[in-house]
């Protein structure tokens, strides 16, 4: 992959001697693409295909929460496992202001700041799993535990049901 192509997140991964592979779909310029959409254009099992949602708590933190993309966030396990009242989802034009990235190419890795970062438990099933590179059109797949290692996160049961 040439040096202008590299993100954030996949420079923080090379800084931590993190193995990953870059998976390049296709979109509209600008244009985000749901889940299970990038899992059908990655080739990949959506079970292994995460997606980063932001929430902001009751105490006015910020919370990063990884869920495969079939899945929706329990926001009653997500605010339990990181020990708040509750946890609600930030405005999707408060993404770039907090995180740095943007609506849909949002990775849990090299945000502006790092944030308590739970990834859903069933992660750990998977051998590899694959989050957003940064930006739209790319993602990045490595092993779960390094993953939670260079987010510094953990993992908790915070995934709702799949999404029909």
């Amino acid at each position: 992959m040439s040096k202008e192509a590299k993100t954030n997140a996949m420079r923080m991964l090379e800084r931590a001697k993190i193995n990953y592979t870059s998976h390049e779909y296709p979109h509209e310029e600008g244009a985000a693409v749901d889940g299970a959409t990038v899992a059908r254009l990655t080739g990949q099992d959506p079970a292994r295909v995460f997606k980063t949602l932001v929430t902001q708590g009751a105490d006015r933190n910020y919370y990063v929460f990884v869920v495969p993309v079939l899945a929706e966030l329990d926001l009653k396990k997500a605010a339990k496992s990181v020990g708040v009242k509750s946890v609600a989802m930030i405005h999707v034009a408060d993404i770039n202001k907090i995180t740095g990235y943007i609506r849909g190419g949002c990775s849990p890795v090299g945000m502006k700041k790092q944030f308590v970062t739970v990834f859903d438990e069933s992660c750990l099933d998977q051998p590899t799993i694959l989050v957003s590179g940064g930006r739209i059109g790319t993602q990045i797949e490595c092993a779960p535990a390094d993953l939670i290692r260079v987010t510094r996160g953990s993992t908790a049961d915070i995934a709702a049901k799949a999404v029909v």
